[in-house]
């Protein structure tokens, strides 16, 4: 009956459906051909894949917890914040112990500077019991704390108490740190850990002497069996953590030594994945662990925008990728940062320069900033990396008021004077409302601290304080007194070069898996 009722039927109606039929081929021929083309070029790529294959469930923190007040992008270059969180929630808690539901941590915090010109990159380790500021942070409820001084570094991830975390105020107080713009903020838990090193199939490490359960759990009475032999090994998932966390037994014990091991393991696992190729057969499981360990920034939330970035690392050079701790020294059980030595590596990364002092601002390309616009709101420009040697100080188009915080009089005028003499903009001098100042000051307003920082040239050893009022203002202490040469804008308290025991001291990510594992 179907049969005969469809040979009944209009002509004129059969030939308007086969139309349809052949219109619906072509059109589907056409869009097949269009995604085998793009799937074509986009595997020649080695990525394309991941387009189709990722999907939506990139977990981003909310971006509301970052400062107002954030430095202004100096360089053409990128920077990357990795945390390793240990909290418990969900998997965490079988692989890293402790309690459900346990406040989180920062294990392991390092700031990923990838250069302009895209062949260099500097990873700069925090350790996690360094005395820091950290800024007004912002609580679940939307209320913000008090700023804190000499607090632990990984103090800043637990601000509010929750299980997730608080990357944001990481990254605010890695911007107080630095003065360098964090670009992107990337946390790492656990779980996603294990798993990744799972997909490369294992990663290389080297241990300079066994290791027993004592050494991970060091409440443990007795030594119990040996979970690393001496030498090098490959492992993944919990062995992976396992190392990586690993802190008492080896060396002095400190988180200097592990964090050392840490740059030894993230360098391996890169020079692991380069050599194994970025084909989409082994990019897709590499980077679908990747997003299901992650909680990113709102900048990273898709797909399309974490591919984008990753392309940018693709030329990379194992040996021209470093790593880096910031210049400490021991403040009883604590972790001190050395100045000026740490200023003289924030600025080389907000500068292009690599740490051997090369300039690496390159040309910007696919992935760079191009020219940053000015605090005053100029026209774009490009910032080149100086010359090791000490550049003049320049102070065109930066507007400062000068207070006098002592009782020698004359001193506003004469601190205006240098200020002047180096092309600034004095818009006024007065007497403070206090008088026994000891160390001059530097007020700046939000988006002012790279300026602030120019005026910091001319007065060394001032503090740098943020406010929520436009403006710089410079109030003399007793140092700019006792010497007032100071300001002849010849030298800085900042060194124009990093220290060389900073180059000195760094790992490649080339290097041998059993090179500089411990201190102490």
């Amino acid at each position: 009956m179907t049969t005969s009722h469809r040979t009944a039927a209009p002509r004129h109606g059969g030939a308007r459906s086969a139309a349809r039929s052949r219109r619906r081929k072509r059109g589907w021929a056409r869009r097949t051909l269009v995604i085998a083309l793009s799937l074509l070029v986009l595997a020649a790529a080695g990525v394309g894949w991941l387009y189709i294959e990722l999907g939506g469930d990139i977990s981003a923190f909310d971006a509301d917890g970052l400062s107002s007040d954030r430095p202004d992008a100096s360089s053409k270059g990128q920077n990357v914040l990795v945390i390793g969180s240990d909290a418990r929630t969900g998997n965490n808690r079988a692989l890293g112990g402790g309690r459900k539901g346990d406040i989180g941590r920062s294990d392991t915090a390092f700031l990923l500077h990838v250069y302009a010109d895209h062949r260099h990159a500097l990873a700069v380790s925090v350790p996690r019991d360094a005395l820091v500021d950290i800024p007004a942070c912002r609580l679940p409820d939307g209320s913000w704390t008090a700023p804190r001084h000499d607090a632990m570094f990984n103090s800043a991830f637990s601000v509010g108490g929750t299980a997730q975390g608080n990357p944001a105020c990481t990254q605010n107080t890695v911007e107080k740190l630095t003065g360098v713009r964090v670009d992107h903020t990337v946390v790492v838990d656990f779980q996603g850990f294990a798993e990744l090193t799972e997909v490369v199939g294992g990663v290389r490490v080297c241990l300079p002497q066994d290791v027993y359960e004592k050494d991970l759990d060091p409440h443990r009475t007795e030594r119990g069996k040996r979970i690393f032999a001496k030498g090098e090994q490959d492992v993944s998932g919990q062995r992976a953590l396992d190392y990586v966390r690993l802190r008492h037994g080896i060396g002095d014990g400190s988180d200097i030594g592990r964090i050392k091991r840490q740059q030894a393991f993230v360098a391996a696992l890169l020079k692991k994945v380069k050599s194994d190729g970025l084909t989409p057969g082994k990019l897709l499981p590499l980077t679908d662990a990747a997003i299901g360990a992650m909680t990113v920034d709102p900048g990273l939330d898709s797909a399309d925008k974490l591919l984008s970035f990753v392309l940018s690392l693709k030329d990379i050079d194992l040996r021209n990728t470093k790593f880096v701790t910031v210049p400490w020294r021991y403040e009883g059980a604590r972790v001190a940062i050395v100045e000026p030595d740490a200023d003289a590596l924030w600025a080389a990364l907000r500068e292009d320069r690599t740490i051997d002092g090369e300039d690496a601002g390159g040309k910007g390309g696919e992935g760079g900033k191009g020219g940053t616009k000015d605090e005053a709101g100029g026209a774009g420009r490009s910032t080149g990396a100086p010359s090791p040697s000490p550049e003049p100080v320049s102070g065109a188009g930066v507007e400062v008021a000068v207070y006098n915080g002592t009782t020698v009089t004359g001193l506003a005028a004469q601190g205006a004077q240098a200020l002047k003499d180096h092309g600034f903009t004095v818009t006024g001098t007065a007497t403070a409302s206090s008088q026994d100042l000891a160390a001059t000051r530097i007020r700046y307003g939000p988006g002012e601290e790279g300026h602030a920082r120019t005026v910091a040239r001319l007065f060394p050893g001032a503090e740098l304080r943020s406010g929520s009022t436009p403006g710089i203002s410079v109030t003399l202490g007793r140092s700019y007194a006792d010497d007032p040469s100071a300001a002849s804008g010849s030298s800085s308290d900042v060194p124009a070069k990093v220290p060389s025991e900073v180059a000195d001291d760094a790992r490649s990510a080339a290097d041998s898996p059993c090179s500089r594992l411990s201190y102490g």
